[in-house]
């Protein structure tokens, strides 16, 4: 039965069931009841495995084909009309041609399969931030995640009425084919489809496709920011609470910065630190001129391997009930989970990899894939943010980007203003390690981490921030990090982990104007004396290091800064003059006076 009458939505519905010919259309309405019948059918046709529901009550195990366990990058595409509109960092294909090519995939896809029509909502439903889409899909453990990291069901098409409104998609495992698997976005169309794939980060299409890829665009189109953010509640012992965002690429500890513990002489002062998104972040000007953001999300899509009760508690315990592990390992004997990193060694007893296959670990080989995932209940999470809830967003201090770079970066420094902020923002980087590539220290540039998710051309996506800055009359300072300065011996500097509050009451007390800086040729630095470094084995001269500016790495830096603009193409003329600016004050030695 048909749960709305808008017009687009059983347009789409038509369409996609003539070409795909299901057996059966079952529209998700969100009730619990549907969602139990659908995890008892996945569970008989053995695409989840129940796991113990005494130790992990309502979780589920699911294990993807071999050859289908990551995003695609080489095989994601932005179809916009131009090729010149997708700009040279997306894959492009003409539409038609495109719409020809998934067509012949689609056709007939569905055939002896049940055809899900999940109503979605990015956002509270309801509220200004919302944003709703239709995801058509023939896979259960799609439905089933998208009821985690979205908000599902009837009352989002009350919410849509008739409008038009509504980002729409389509989505079929088919024949899980990798050399036919495509997942693209049309721009201008606000559709989505993704065929040949199963996996959560090409085909829940809330996520990435809609929430970055389509949203970005829309955010350029309508006046807001559409950003691979983390959005974090900073409360003062006073309880005063700040926000900031935060933008990094993979690797570089954004998880564990979004659901960060301060550290315990922090907490015995009454600091606390409070999560309202992990992942996205939608940045609209408010009326009090502030930036504010929300976290369109409802669940985390977290990478398993690494997650301890050490390295991230809080994201741990979010898995702890209601949760969709996939390609971790299996404990016949309790019908558990564990992964790399979540204790020293695999537990004891009749263990399956993430294959489905015996494993014990003694041959050498990885139990979990590097890329397993744990999808999860945002309101699990123990430092959950009461502000997530109410989906209105929160006024932004500070934006921060950061990557992960051994001797160049130091581990802060403010932006001189807004447009030196995107400056920094564009020539984001980070080195790979051993363990990526095989290469150690190649430098990686990922724009403000959008280089996979922005759905059109970077150089009008920098264009974008620059004109967003004019529209914000109370803008947040903006700043960049870096976690991951190393010795002469090659041992990290800086602690990391809960230290890094540290850092972050700096950056609030900067975003206050409460603290002075020292001006240096990249921005503004802590002063030494600064940077609270109580209860650290740290001298005053190790602080220094860490912030120190090599001269010569970073007129080299500006070199290839400069081959990066020269790739990408259409650079807004105001960063190379940000660029000129930089290499100008390193040649002129510029002096560095740390009070």
């Amino acid at each position: 039965m048909e749960l709305t009458q808008n017009p687009s939505v059983l347009e789409l519905v038509r369409k996609t069931a003539e070409l795909t010919t299901p057996k059966e259309i079952v529209w998700i309405d969100g009730s619990e009841a549907q969602l139990e019948s659908l995890r008892k059918i996945a569970v008989e046709t053995g695409e989840l495995i129940k796991l113990n529901e005494e130790k992990l009550p309502g979780c589920y195990l699911n294990r993807s084909d071999v050859n289908d366990v990551a995003r695609v990058e080489g095989r994601t595409f932005i179809c916009s009309k131009t090729r010149e509109a997708a700009g040279p960092t997306n894959n492009w294909m003409d539409p038609d041609e495109m719409k020809a090519k998934l067509h012949e995939i689609l056709r007939c896809a569905m055939t002896d399969r049940t055809m899900y029509v999940i109503p979605y909502s990015m956002g509270v439903i309801g509220t200004p931030f919302a944003k709703y889409g239709i995801e058509i899909t023939d896979s259960i453990y799609v439905v089933l995640n998208m009821a985690i990291m979205t908000r599902i069901g009837t009352k989002v098409l009350d919410a849509l009425g008739g409008s038009s409104d509504v980002i729409l998609g389509v989505h079929t495992k088919a024949k899980l084919d990798p050399e036919n698997r495509y997942i693209v976005h049309f721009p201008e169309e606000n559709k989505i489809i993704s065929v040949n794939s199963n996996y959560g980060g090409n085909v829940l299409q809330g996520k990435k496709c809609f929430s970055l890829r389509i949203a970005s665009e829309l955010g350029r189109r309508e006046g807001w920011l559409a950003e691979h953010m983390l959005i974090l509640g900073i409360e003062n012992p006073q309880g005063e609470v700040r926000y900031v965002t935060g933008a990094f690429p993979s690797a570089c500890g954004k998880t564990n910065l979004a659901m960060l513990i301060p550290p315990e002489g922090y907490r015995k002062k009454g600091w606390k630190c409070w999560t309202v998104g992990d992942d996205i972040a939608w940045l609209r000007v408010g009326p009090d001129g502030r930036l504010w953001a929300v976290n369109p999300e409802n669940g985390f899509f977290g990478v398993a391997p690494g997650t301890s009760e050490r390295s991230n508690p809080n994201a741990l315990a979010s898995t702890s009930r209601n949760t969709i592990f996939t390609n971790v390992v299996l404990n016949e004997d309790d019908m558990t989970v564990w992964w790399e990193g979540m204790t020293k060694q695999p537990p004891k007893g009749h263990l399956r990899n993430w294959k489905g296959e015996v494993w014990d670990g003694s041959d050498g080989t990885r139990g979990a894939h590097p890329n397993s995932r744990f999808t999860a209940p945002a309101e699990n999470c123990p430092c959950i943010s009461e502000e997530f809830f109410k989906g209105t967003g929160v006024p932004i201090s500070a934006i921060i980007f950061g990557g992960r770079r051994a001797k160049t970066a130091p581990l802060v420094y403010q932006s001189f203003n807004w447009q030196h902020g995107v400056f920094v923002g564009s020539i984001m980087a980070s080195e790979t390690t051993a363990a990526a590539t095989g290469q150690v220290g190649v430098v990686r540039r990922d724009p403000m981490a959008m280089l996979p998710f922005c759905g059109y051309h970077m150089g009008d996506y920098w264009q974008h921030w620059l004109d967003m800055g004019k529209k914000i009359p109370k803008p947040p300072k903006i700043f960049n990090v870096n976690w991951f300065r190393t010795d002469e011996d090659g041992n990290f500097a800086w602690p990391g982990f809960g230290d890094n509050m540290r850092v972050l009451q700096w950056i609030i007390s900067r975003a206050d104007d409460e603290i002075g800086a020292a001006e240096t040729a990249l921005g503004y630095e802590p002063n030494t004396h600064d940077i609270d470094m109580e209860g650290l084995e740290m001298s005053m001269y190790d602080m220094r290091r860490l912030l120190s500016v090599d001269r010569d790495l970073w007129l080299q830096e500006c070199e290839d800064a400069r081959e990066y603009y020269e790739k990408i193409g259409k650079v807004p003329p105001e960063l190379y003059e940000e660029l000129d600016a930089l290499e100008m004050r390193l040649n002129r030695g510029y002096k560095v006076k740390h009070e």
